[in-house]
């Protein structure tokens, strides 16, 4: 390797010590009063995204429910409704007829999709944020539809998208940076999910678990203060009730905290198959010769046939969830039998393109799945059924927790809608093999998954996610010595040492990369009796070429079996057309910034 590059790359590096060791931003805890007349600012700011996002997350929840009386979806206005014929064809229409609308909406997204929960995670681990206003509200609307039409979908992770989306617009108006912007979209987040569950330490946890993937002392007071406030809305302004209840609920034996090991265990597999039935589904949906718009709509005619049958698959699910909870609500085999159903609907409505969430069904499958279990050991062991919720909330967590890659919020979920100590210590047990059982065969979250299959693999953290989502045209400089092919040797020598470079770049008359030729070589070759006159007749170095849209990471990759300064970039579509280098010293120097930004912003500095 020539002197130059490890030369800028040891100084880049020395330089980053250097700035580490007397940054004020890390020296000390003090940054005087300005600093802390920001930061409750930044705490005020995510009070009012807490407060704006949970009065959304409860108007949409509502809408949702007013639609489900409306359109005959919900099990109550089903049951009051006298004329059975009409109630058939109804039952049919109305999802697919919601599929149509749905599909015609999602032509108005640029990505002719809905966002979803990956897309914000997406935005903050790249650490590009800035969540689109107008695909966010649209792919709110389109989830409105698609719940009130009766999908068998989900309504947190919409609310979830809502409030980042939310935050994310405040962020912008008031121009504030890459990490501020982060903390207000997880504000949103938070808040959603303390207004949908009445649980604010769970809001709290799941927007640093899942979406940050951090605890930063900086983003954490805004945060708790969204949470709060969303709680504080939904429980005591407008009077939003818990998900479900569980009172008085009896202690577990010792043995059954085996068989709650045991459900952690198996409730890692209904995971895997549910979130792989749906990823399935998905990739079926493209080969199907039937327009995007239409996908939905087929979905919606075969959920609303299925329902005729079995109509507990229809929308959230929330009845069936909480009637599962009761011994003896369900037999085995109409557990059984719901259970795979829902996991087909869910697969079926979010393959084909219904707008929705995955964290509703995912509830309502670990609890029919846990109810399962507990009849079974029932009929089993004859034991009695007090402690039957206990199995029901097991496969609950068991089930969800991989799905969406949050254990410690599930639990806080159960805690915080219980209040039973027991009850969520025997959910830690199946959450103990369920998360991490799930994570090995099949990955973190359903969301990382999805954003994997986007090219955008989170598996070695936010580092490798920022890297390969920098392209290497941001670092491109176009000083460096071009050479034509015809140049001599001589000449090309002088204007290499003129420019103080080690090795210079051939390009045609027609601006085409033909290779790179080093100083040794080119000294070499002018000492050689006899030897080489053009620079076209030196052999000339192999340099693995890079396009413009290669990242950060996959230069660095590139680098590790180079001897040289530079790489080159060329443009694949105008016949490798030369477009510049982008040094080495560049690529330290953006890892090193890269990973002093993140730093900064992990220990609430940044």
């Amino acid at each position: 390797m020539t002197a130059g590059g490890p030369a800028l790359a040891l100084r880049a590096l020395r330089a980053y010590t250097l700035r580490m060791d007397t940054s004020p931003a890390l020296i000390g805890p003090g940054r005087g009063p300005l600093a802390v007349v920001r930061f409750l600012g930044l705490v005020f700011l995510g009070a009012i995204i807490g407060a704006i996002a949970a009065l959304f997350a409860v108007g949409f929840v509502t809408a949702v429910l007013a639609l489900n009386e409306l359109l005959l979806i919900s099990p109550r206005s089903r049951m009051m409704f006298d004329h059975a014929g009409a109630l058939i064809a109804i039952t049919v229409a109305v999802p697919a007829l919601g599929g149509l609308v749905v599909g015609l909406l999602h032509l108005a997204i640029p990505e002719r999709r809905p966002h979803a929960p990956a897309d914000v995670i997406a935005a903050v681990q790249t650490r590009r944020g800035r969540l689109p206003a107008r695909a966010g509200g649209l792919s709110a609307l389109s989830a409105l539809i698609s719940l009130g039409a009766g999908a068998s979908v989900g309504q947190y992770g919409p609310l979830v998208h809502l409030g980042a989306t939310l935050g994310s617009l405040g962020a912008r108006l008031l121009r504030l940076g890459r990490s501020d912007d982060n903390i207000a979209i997880a504000c949103g987040v938070a808040a959603a999910i303390a207004t949908a569950f009445n649980a604010p330490l769970a809001g709290i946890v799941f927007a640093h678990e899942v979406v940050l993937r951090h605890y930063a002392l900086r983003a954490f007071a805004p945060v708790a203060a969204a949470a709060l406030v969303g709680y504080v809305i939904a429980t005591n302004v407008l009077e939003r009730g818990a998900l479900f209840h569980v009172a008085d609920t009896a202690v577990p034996m010792p043995w059954e905290f085996v068989a709650f090991l045991a459900i952690g265990g198996l409730g890692a597999l209904v995971a895997g198959a549910y979130m792989h039935a749906i990823l399935g589904v998905t990739r079926l949906a493209g080969t199907l010769p039937l327009a995007p718009p239409l996908r939905p709509a087929l979905a919606g005619a075969l959920l609303g046939l299925t329902a005729l049958w079995v109509p507990d698959i229809l929308g959230m699910g929330q009845e069936t969830l909480r009637f599962a909870t009761i011994a003896g609500a369900f037999g085995s085999a109409e557990l059984l039998l719901v259970l795979g159903l829902k996991i087909a609907a869910t697969a079926l409505c979010l393959g084909m393109g219904f707008s929705g969430g995955v964290f509703s069904p995912a509830l309502v499958i670990g609890t029919l799945f846990g109810a399962l279990c507990g009849s079974l050991v029932g009929q089993l062991s004859g034991a009695p059924q007090e402690t039957f919720v206990f199995y029901a909330v097991c496969g609950m967590v068991a089930v969800t927790a991989p799905v969406i890659g949050a254990p410690l919020t599930t639990l806080l979920i159960v805690f915080e809608l219980t209040g039973s100590y027991a009850l969520t210590t025997a959910a830690l047990a199946s959450v103990t093999l369920a998360s991490p059982i799930a994570a090995q065969l099949f990955g973190r979250s359903l969301f990382d998954i999805q954003l994997e299959t986007r090219g955008l693999d989170l598996s070695a953290g936010r580092g490798r996610a920022v890297l390969r989502s920098t392209p290497v045209a941001e670092h491109l400089t176009r000083e460096c010595v071009t050479l034509r092919p015809e140049t001599p040797v001589t000449e090309a020598v002088t204007a290499l040492g003129q420019a103080r470079h080690g090795e210079a770049y051939l390009v045609d008359a027609g601006g085409r990369y033909l290779g790179c030729v080093t100083l040794a070589e080119l000294e070499a070759a002018r000492e050689a009796h006899g030897g080489p006159q053009a620079v076209a007749e030196v052999t000339t170095a192999q340099r693995p070429l890079l396009r413009p849209d290669t990242s950060l990471w996959d230069a660095m990759a590139r680098l590790q079996d180079v001897t040289g300064e530079a790489l080159p970039v060329v443009d694949a579509a105008a016949q490798d057309a030369f477009l510049g280098v982008v040094f080495e010293a560049s690529i330290a120097r953006a890892y090193l910034r890269h990973s002093d930004e993140m730093r900064r912003e992990e220990h609430g500095t940044g």
